[in-house]
Parts: C-alpha cells; sequence; structure tokens
C-alpha cells in the first residue's frame, strides 16, 4: 500500500509544539502540495475545526510581531506558514504547572524549506523576518476576541528569546506588552 502521508510531523522540547514539514509532488507543471488535512493533524493535537484564516504581510527586514495570545475560553491552536519570505518564528510556552514554562522554541519558516509551526493552546507567538516583504498564513481553531487577547514582551529578559536580527518595526500595541513578573503563573487550560 502506498503511504500517502502529506506531512512529517516533528516533535519539539516543548510538549505539543510541532514543526511540520509539508511534503510536495513535484512535476515539470510545478508542485502539488497538501496545506491541512483534520485526519492527519488530529494524530499531533489539532481536534477542532479551523474558524479563522488570517494572512499578513511584513514589508520590512527585521520587524517584529508578537508575542501574543488568547485567554480561555478562546485559547487557540495556530499553524503558521511562511509563503513568501523567510522568518524565525517563536513560541512561549506559558501553560500554568508545565515543566516548560516561559521556555521557548524558534524555528526559520520560509516558503523555501516548506515548513509550518502548529502551536498548541496555551502558547504566545510572534516571529521577525529575516527579509523584506514577508508573507504569513495563520490557521486558528479559535476566532479572535479582543476581550482574550492577551500579550508578552518581545524583549523580556525573563524569556530571554535570541532574536537574530535587532528588534525593529514594533507596533505600538507590541512595545506595550507587559514583562513577566513574579506573579505571573500563567494561563490554565
Amino acid at each position: 500500500m502506498k503511504n500517502t502521508a502529506r506531512f512529517e510531523f516533528i516533535p519539539t522540547s516543548l510538549e505539543g509544539l510541532t514543526v511540520v514539514q509539508r511534503k510536495q509532488i513535484a512535476d515539470h507543471r510545478g508542485f502539488f502540495c497538501r496545506f491541512f488535512c483534520a485526519e492527519e493533524f488530529g494524530s499531533v493535537g489539532w481536534k477542532k475545526p479551523v474558524t479563522q484564516m488570517n494572512h499578513t504581510l511584513t514589508l520590512e527586514k527585521g520587524a517584529v510581531r508578537g508575542l501574543h495570545f488568547q485567554q480561555p475560553p478562546h485559547a487557540e491552536m495556530k499553524l503558521v506558514s511562511c509563503f513568501r519570505g523567510e522568518i524565525f518564528d517563536v513560541a512561549v510556552d506559558i501553560r500554568k504547572g508545565s515543566p516548560t514554562f516561559l521556555c521557548w522554541h524558534g524555528e526559520i519558516l520560509s516558503e523555501k524549506n516548506q515548513k509550518s509551526l502548529l502551536i498548541p493552546e496555551g502558547f504566545a507567538h510572534g516571529f521577525q523576518t529575516l527579509q523584506e516583504n514577508c508573507e504569513l498564513l495563520y490557521l486558528h481553531s479559535e476566532p479572535y476576541h479582543a476581550s482574550a487577547e492577551g500579550g508578552l514582551n518581545v524583549a523580556d529578559t525573563a524569556i530571554g528569546i535570541d532574536w537574530p536580527l535587532p528588534l525593529t518595526g514594533l507596533s505600538g500595541r507590541d512595545q506595550g506588552h507587559p514583562r513577566v513578573h513574579a506573579d505571573f503563573m500563567g494561563i490554565i487550560l
């Protein structure tokens, strides 16, 4: 029987955070590539329907967006992919009681490497553009709820993200995200 899997799911050191390697079927015309399959993604924890898709363009190299999350009951899974350019994509574990609480993982996503990052509920997410004109597509398991929005400061030394480039292009909103204080216990899922 022929293997029909169109993805390789690569676990990271943070439970539930998964690198997704898409597999192309190519010929002289170009390629076909499956982007999402509920059955296959169910094997790595995506059990909810896709309820929202977002597309973003970031024009300048070095720009940072994040670190964003939604509070329960609107906590969300995200599947993040870069279709033009190259980014350093970061997820931070903010699950209360997690053995990897406030640990982060960064992954290069690009149009060339055909990788995505599957980010489970209970993680903050952000990225830095490594080239100009980067376009991303996000799949979400929950629609956006302004009342559930949360964020962490991308320059917080308590998290210690090793961004590849100097931090530029932050929005006013992202600059205003708080740093982690001693009383921050994370989110309860």
